[in-house]
């Protein structure tokens, strides 16, 4: 207790000083504690997070120098030889320990701001748009992020972007709804304002097959067209954005790999494997992962996520959903505290984002909202969706509904397609006796049968095992959390 020292060698008013100043200390500690737990977000200001680093510099330092001071205070040299010696170590021991803690939180805060602005940082080319304090989100009530699994390892050129979901969130109760598309949707149009409407005007159509994985690639190398480089990220929020409908504000990408590391650093996942998956090569050579409830590792989570031996891209996606839903809940704020450098590494050769960094405050609490909100999540696969020829009005009217249903907070009406809903075996028959793959209905699309239908063959011919009986699914359903 500071001034306890002074108190018993008789120093009265330095005692007391000493005494009052840390009450005084504890209290300010208090009272900004409480102000930053009503606004979260103010914890990841780059001034708060200089703030927090000085001072835990200057209390290591003050503690440095009362551990010092009081132990002269109460003259050491009336012990004998032995009792200076062994009073010294201890004094000096106590002044590493009471040290230890303000070094460690200043190491932690400056990984933290190091990687944050190594994240966050603008894309050579690109201007983040300043943000408003007191209207961040613009008027929006609800916000829209690309969240986007990409690609760029192994023997592959540039990147692809192999799983794509839109995350709706509703601003003020946190509602979200999970869009997955497929990579293998193809002729994906654009809107009249990006530079790929003029070139694809009948949908992406590149190299004869036009999959939406490869929209990045191909506005990444193809600067002249997209009118400058690195607009790989704003292609592919065009392309996503027209196809539901909404806008596409942010995007968020995570590679692959450094995925791995980071569910390493964590400790690893708690996720139901519903059946055994293999892995590795197009015969799942490299092992299997068995089904059943169990701690997965980064590398097991990545291929839990990837793998599509004996599988297709659909169930893929539906893993990939069940991942995110594990992580959101398993990272809690014990476990990334106490593997925070490890997790701070991998976070910075994982993570690109337009999310700019003064919008990352008031990111923090609607974040912290939809962590305890209701989370839906629906994807556009057959037999809902056939890729090879989507149907984009009902694209975007399965989306409306399912934002609808968010928002009425209330559980999600059970429907599905009849066989190959409105683009289904006649929109096919049209689209293939006009020559036009691309081609979709001009009618709205009417609201899938609620009657369970047989799985159908995907374009490849195989039945997918992907269950799409319902237009929005909770994660707790689906992936048994």
């Amino acid at each position: 207790m500071p001034g306890a020292a002074h108190l018993r060698a008789g120093h009265r008013r330095t005692g007391i000083a000493l005494l009052v100043t840390f009450g005084a200390a504890l209290v300010a500690l208090v009272v900004v504690g409480l102000r930053l737990m009503g606004n979260a977000g103010a914890v990841v200001r780059p001034s708060t997070l200089t703030a927090i680093m000085v001072g835990a510099a200057v209390c290591a330092l003050a503690w440095f120098a009362l551990v010092v001071l009081s132990f002269v205070a109460l003259r050491p040299q009336r012990l004998s030889q032995t009792g200076q010696v062994v009073a010294g170590i201890v004094a000096g021991v106590l002044c590493v320990s009471v040290m230890a803690p303000f070094a460690v939180t200043a190491g932690y805060i400056r990984t933290a701001s190091q990687t944050l602005d190594a994240v966050m940082a603008p894309v050579e080319g690109t201007t983040p748009s300043p943000i408003r304090a007191e209207d961040p989100w613009d008027g929006r009530k609800r916000v829209n992020f690309l969240l986007v699994g990409g690609d760029a390892a192994g023997n592959r050129v540039g990147v692809r972007t192999d799983s794509m979901t839109v995350a709706s969130v509703n601003i003020a109760t946190g509602n979200t709804v999970l869009f997955s598309l497929p990579r293998n949707l193809q002729y994906v149009r654009f809107p009249a304002t990006s530079p790929l409407h003029k070139v694809f005007p009948n949908g992406f159509n590149d190299e004869g097959q036009g999959l939406l994985n490869s929209v990045w690639y191909y506005a990444d190398n193809n600067p002249q067209v997209m009118g400058g480089k690195n607009k790989g990220s704003q292609a592919l929020k065009d392309a996503i954005g027209y196809t539901l409908g909404l806008h596409i504000d942010y995007y968020a990408m995570v590679d692959m790999f450094g995925f791995a590391a980071m569910i390493d650093a964590l400790g690893g996942l708690d996720i139901r494997v519903e059946r055994d998956i293999k892995w590795g090569g197009h015969f799942g050579t490299a092992g299997t992962i068995k089904a059943g409830y169990r701690r997965l590792s980064g590398e097991e989570v990545l291929w839990y996520g990837r793998s599509r031996v004996d599988s297709d891209d659909f169930s893929r996606m539906s893993r990939q959903r069940c991942v995110i839903g594990a992580l959101a809940q398993q990272a809690t704020p014990s476990k990334v505290l106490a593997n925070f450098t490890r997790i701070a590494t991998a976070a910075r050769h994982m993570f690109r984002t337009d999310i700019p960094r003064d919008l990352l405050e008031h990111l923090v609490p609607l974040g912290m909202k939809v962590r305890s909100a209701k989370i839906t999540s629906l994807q556009f696969v057959p037999p809902l969706i056939y890729t090879g020829n989507p149907d984009w009005d009902k694209i975007r009217e399965l989306t409306k509904k399912a934002i609808r249903e968010s928002m009425a907070d209330q559980a999600p009406i059970a429907a599905t397609a009849s066989p190959m809903g409105t683009a289904g075996t006649a929109g096919t028959a049209s689209a293939s006796a006009s020559g036009s793959p691309g081609a979709s209905s001009s009618t709205p699309s009417s609201t899938p049968s609620p009657s369970r239908t047989p799985l159908l063959a995907d374009a490849g011919g195989k039945k997918t095992p992907t269950p799409n009986d319902k237009a929005a699914k909770s994660l707790a359903e689906l992936c048994g959390f």
